[in-house]
């Protein structure tokens, strides 16, 4: 066991069937009385944002934003700061994936720090809290776990990377878990999320920031997506299974919000930012290969997964010396089957990738933070063979 480390998870969390009609209660205990709500225009026009404003009977939002694109940037993190100004706004609901989520922390750190431009804020847990924003987070997507960490990706535009900020002071007050928000959401999207979920689990429990906590978190999480992702993808309007996917993905948010994640989400966020790979299709493409290269210092700790990738009787039916092996075919299987049910691409070259970028992907995740903790020495030659292995 680690011989010092630290864990903070203050998000209050609501989480259950019709949580989000407790939302104008929880604004009330915040003091918000003209929030501004954050969501994407998709989310507008099939109804779930709707939902959550249906729930707002007593409170006036200041202001509704919904031109959120997939991968916010720094330029619409700025704009919506200044109209949050403009309108006189007092506290923040998203309502939405990762990029949604992301943007809200962004609009938050800026308003804290009463600044203009996100670029000047950049560092690492650096900052103070500043000015109090009450914060409400409604993910509508099981994957990011954006909801339930310190973390905040945002894309910059002309530098074709996605930054990361890292701050306690950027998680949500609450966080609130409805299977309402995540009914829609197509089998494809269900499967990519899902494997975002699986990986950032995964990632956390191997990572050299693992403690005692956040393992307990993270081999939850991982138990929960082996018997409810396939489910969610077959019977996408199943509110059992979409709850037990929203609560895998809040507890793997937790545990890499504070142990962190790898080289898997290293890689990842550069194809994003260069080649433009939504993130849950490449965490599951590079999944597998990520393990096969941690594998010397991390099979103790993929041999304990297999508990939960498995179950108990696969567990105790393989050989110790194996169990690491197994977990690693597990994930692939897992990964067949979502294959076969979705469509969801299994290499680089499925997603679209052009490999004369992998030099520039290679740089970019060099200079990702995720490589610090990684528990292996990450190197420019070691990506690349990893790049080309997910290619074919």
């Amino acid at each position: 066991m680690t011989s010092y480390f630290e864990f903070t998870n203050p998000t209050k969390l609501c989480s259950g069937k019709g949580a989000a009609d407790n939302l104008e209660y929880e604004l009330e205990i915040l003091g918000v009385l003209h929030p501004m709500v954050l969501s994407d225009r998709v989310l507008e026009k099939i109804g779930t944002l709707g939902i959550v404003l249906d729930a707002l009977h007593t409170v006036q939002p200041g202001r509704v934003f919904t031109d959120i694109p997939r991968d916010s940037s720094i330029d619409v993190v700025n704009r919506i700061a200044r109209e949050y100004r403009e309108f006189g706004c007092d506290g923040l609901i998203a309502v939405g994936g990762g990029s949604v989520l992301d943007t809200a922390k962004g609009v938050r750190l800026l308003i804290s720090q009463d600044a203009d431009d996100l670029l000047d804020l950049m560092g690492c847990e650096c900052l103070p809290r500043g000015k109090y924003v009450p914060f409400v987070a409604l993910p509508t997507t099981a994957g990011t776990g954006s909801e339930a960490t310190p973390v905040a990706v945002i894309k910059n535009p002309s530098l074709h990377i996605k930054m990361e900020y890292i701050s306690q002071h950027l998680m949500p007050d609450v966080a609130v878990l409805d299977p309402r928000m995540t009914m829609t959401l197509p089998p494809r999207i269900t499967a990519s999320t899902g494997m975002d979920t699986l990986c950032h689990a995964i990632e956390a429990y191997s990572c050299m920031q693992k403690n005692p906590i956040s393992d307990a978190y993270a081999a939850s999480a991982v138990r929960l997506v082996r018997d409810n992702l396939v489910k969610a993808v077959r019977r996408g309007r199943s509110k059992e299974t979409r709850m037990a996917l929203a609560n895998a993905s809040y507890l793997a948010g937790a545990a890499f919000g504070n142990s962190m994640v790898g080289v898997i989400h290293a890689v990842g966020h550069a194809l994003g930012g260069v080649c433009h790979i939504p993130h849950g299709d490449a965490m599951n493409i590079l999944l597998p290969a990520g393990m096969i290269f941690n594998r010397k210092v991390c099979r103790d700790a993929y041999g304990e997964l297999l508990l939960y990738l498995a179950g108990p009787e696969v567990y105790q039916a393989t050989e110790p010396s194996k169990r690491a092996d197994r977990s690693i075919r597990e994930v692939i299987h897992l990964r067949k089957q979502l294959h076969e049910l979705t469509g969801l691409p299994l290499t680089l070259k499925e997603a679209g990738a052009d490999p004369g970028l992998f030099p520039q992907v290679a740089k970019t995740a060099l200079n990702d933070g995720a490589c610090i903790v990684n528990p292996r020495e990450v190197t420019f030659e070691a990506v690349m063979k990893i790049l080309e292995k997910c290619y074919e």
